[in-house]
């Protein structure tokens, strides 16, 4: 069992033993976490506790999930037990859905999570004031994917001239943000006129502990998407709004491309169940929670024709070429820059096939195929094409869907014609 326990404020002098095993978020340059937040959150403006709360558990639960390497692949791959401590405005309530909440966060990264909490004073930093003068719409989360972007250019599309929407970033790598500012000026460019704020947050676990030790580095972190969802929340509850979570509902649902596909290796970022599920424990709990998907039911590629509708084909070729949808990293090391998309990584696929079913131009600048051997070699051993083929080849069966955990509001039915509509749109790419 790995223990950690998050802690908000620091002697000079720290015992090895809770220095290995703690993550302190602190304001001066000890913190185990990226500057620029303080665990009020002050910066963002009054968030209530409740959602101060929220992130904290998300923040260290990514920390952790980044602190633990996995051992073994194949279908236990994932399985890690977890402990972690977390300091909160209302322990009692938080402890009373601890077993629920690890539950939440078992589907969403395959590991075994126990979870407690200890109850927190109330910080004494004064949180800035919510002086915007209009409340927003809607918050939504801007990842710098062509799902989220498509998500703001469609908001921006439902607003009148005198309306407001709030795009929320958050990065680990920092080749993501200028990315993100180029999106959200696109928007505005795209759509003129609704009035639109843009949050970038930079947020994440440091490499060394408070001791100067390196913590361990595991990159299959799951979690990344429950601390965006935290972030989102904390900003929406200032305003009490719904915060949007764009995603194509074939890449939600995610059918595994081959039986060994399990768990954490399919990936369940934005699962219907797990946001359906994480909305019901933090409602519960008594934070905001209004989680929608305004995509859940199309495919990329009919969300890249929504595009079309809304700028021509165009703009909408030039609008979505200049998003970044690749999962895969260590493009640094072939001397190659970090944003550029691979191409063959499960995102730049369907990406790609997106591009071919909705009849648009797709600039995007992949790396494969490369001239290079080596090159080629590293992205051949990373490549999930043949999955994919293979995939497209088998396709899906109603009673295939049963093991994907939907929520009993999602009809089989609907679910199975969503996954041949994504698979055709797959199909398209290899004919």
């Amino acid at each position: 069992m790995s223990r950690f326990t998050l802690r908000l404020s620091a002697t000079d002098d720290i015992p090895e033993d809770e220095a290995a095993s703690s993550f302190y978020w602190l304001p001066d340059q000890r913190s185990t976490f990226t500057r620029g937040f303080s665990p009020s959150l002050a910066t963002l403006g009054p968030v209530p506790p409740l959602n101060v709360d929220v992130v904290r558990v998300a923040l260290t639960a990514f920390a952790a999930d980044r602190s633990v390497l996995r051992e073994g692949r194949g279908a236990n791959w994932n399985q890690r037990p977890l402990d972690l401590e977390i300091p909160v405005s209302d322990a009692a309530s938080w402890n009373g859905l601890a077993d629920e909440l690890a539950g939440v966060l078992g589907f969403l990264s395959g590991d075994r999570w126990s979870l407690s909490f200890t109850q927190q004073p109330e910080p004494a930093e004064a949180q800035a004031p919510n002086e915007m003068g209009v409340t927003p719409r809607r918050v939504i989360l801007l990842s710098g994917g062509a799902d989220s972007a498509i998500g703001g250019l469609y908001s921006r599309s439902l607003l009148t001239a005198d309306q407001h929407h709030i795009l929320l970033s958050h990065y680990n790598n920092t080749m993501l943000a200028p990315i993100q500012r180029h999106i959200a000026a696109e928007l505005e460019r795209l759509i003129p006129g609704p009035s639109q704020e843009h949050i970038v947050v930079h947020l994440g676990r440091r490499g060394e502990r408070i001791d100067g030790t390196s913590y361990p580095s595991e990159s299959t972190t799951r979690s990344r998407s429950l601390l965006f969802l935290a972030l989102g929340l904390a900003v929406a509850s200032i305003h009490q709004v719904p915060l949007w979570i764009p995603e194509n509902g074939f890449a939600s649902i995610n059918p595994p491309l081959g039986p060994e596909r399990l768990g954490s290796l399919s990936t369940r970022t934005t699962h219907p169940k797990f946001l359906q599920d994480l909305a019901a424990v933090l409602t519960k709990v008594g934070a905001h929670a209004v989680i929608e998907n305004p995509f859940g039911h199309i495919t990329k590629g009919e969300m890249y024709r929504q595009v079309v509708n809304l700028v021509g084909a165009d703009e909408a070729s030039s609008f979505l070429s200049a998003t970044h949808s690749c999962a895969l990293t260590g493009q640094r090391a072939h001397g190659i820059s970090a944003d550029r998309p691979c191409g063959i990584c499960f995102g730049c696929v369907l990406r790609r096939a997106s591009f071919v079913a909705s009849g648009i131009s797709d600039f995007s600048d992949y790396i494969a195929p490369s001239s290079d051997p080596a090159v080629q070699k590293w992205l051949d051993g990373k490549s999930v094409e043949q999955p994919v083929r293979n995939f497209i080849r088998r396709g899906v069966r109603t009673r295939d869907l049963t093991t994907l955990s939907l929520p009993d509001d999602y009809p089989l039915r609907d679910v199975f014609d969503l996954c041949q509509r994504g698979i055709q749109e797959l199909r398209s790419l290899y004919q």
